[in-house]
């Protein structure tokens, strides 16, 4: 019983952290399967059961605050799907121990260029609206879904810094977007998994433990993610990226680094990143002060050009903002 309960916390928080970046449940959990002595393949297929329900409850959570764009989660989810399926197939035969370092090589770019690009400049509005194009959604969901499956993990982290980079999407609508799609990379690798290795080494209560725990943070977790503003919410997804590859590269084959050294790594890591987000947030506060003035100047300005005309006045209007999802006085 302790060891259930033990795990429904570990869902809670790991749908938590995934709902609210992106990322991270995948990982969070498959790396508690394996600490107590579970097979790779049956690790990553129990976090995969889990996840068919916690991600149609995020799904379904996120949607409701409007943190879905359908069209992403359609262009990246069949192909990841696809992917996922794949990977899940033919995990027991595949090495992954030189495609991991790789892939966090990249993704250690992705999360530094994230990282600085939310940090110094904000969210990028010259892409805003723009379609991401099915050429470069659906290689992306091939490639992520299969990751997620041999690694029990990688849907989140390959797919949000993906698609943040490319400046088309609001942070909140890419997390909300990967969420949702990541339900049907859910089902194909279950699927799999359950095609190549039947029910063995598969624990229903862990499953359920898993997704209790999931099924409970999911709803706190978009509403969260709706109230962050982009910029905070982009230096927060980066660091998490960066932190996160970091990792592996540093206990990867190809580095191999000391403890002491690591340790060292990830507290300068760490240091920089809650700085990086302590700055997101003075600056937003800033633009935040900057716009209500803007809005005030403005409204004054329509009242005594409508005085001129012999209009009435009219009361100013709420402002929008439309990365916090409130209304701010005008």
């Amino acid at each position: 019983m302790r060891q259930l309960v033990l795990l429904g916390l570990v869902g809670l928080g790991a749908q938590l952290v995934d709902g609210s970046l992106g990322m991270a449940y995948g990982v969070t959990s498959t790396t508690l399967l394996l600490a107590i002595g579970t097979n790779p393949a049956a690790a990553s297929a129990t976090v995969h059961l889990a996840e068919i329900g916690t991600t149609l409850a995020s799904g379904a959570s996120h949607w409701r605050f409007g943190n879905v764009d359908w069209q992403v989660v359609t262009r990246i989810g069949i192909p990841g799907a696809v992917g996922a399926f794949a990977g899940a197939t033919f995990l027991s035969s595949l090495d992954t121990a030189v495609a991991a370092p790789v892939m966090s090589l990249v993704l250690l770019a992705l999360g530094v260029y994230v990282l600085a690009r939310f940090t110094v400049r904000g969210l990028r509005r010259d892409r805003l609206g723009q379609p991401l194009r099915r050429r470069f959604l659906a290689p992306l969901g091939l490639v992520a879904g299969f990751v997620d499956a041999t690694g029990g993990g990688g849907w989140g982290p390959v797919g949000t810094p993906a698609i943040l980079a490319s400046g088309r999407l609001e942070p909140r609508r890419v997390i909300g977007s990967i969420d949702t799609s990541e339900f049907l990379v859910s089902v194909a690798a279950s699927v799999g998994f359950l095609l190549a290795l039947g029910t063995a080494g598969l624990d229903v209560a862990w499953v359920l433990a898993l997704l209790a725990g999931g099924l409970v943070a999911a709803p706190i977790a978009a509403w969260l993610v709706r109230h962050l503003p982009p910029r905070v919410l982009g230096s927060a997804v980066g660091g998490v990226i960066v932190l996160t590859n970091s990792r592996t590269l540093l206990r990867s084959d190809w580095v191999d680094a000391p403890d002491a050294t690591r340790h060292v790594v990830y507290a300068v890591l760490a240091i920089v990143w809650v700085a990086a987000v302590a700055w997101s947030v003075r600056a937003h506060r800033g633009e935040l002060a900057l716009e209500r003035e803007l809005a005030v100047i403005e409204a004054e300005q329509g009242a005594a050009r409508r005085a001129e005309h012999g209009a009435e006045p009219r009361a100013a209007q709420p402002v929008d903002d439309a990365r916090t999802g409130a209304a701010e006085p005008a």
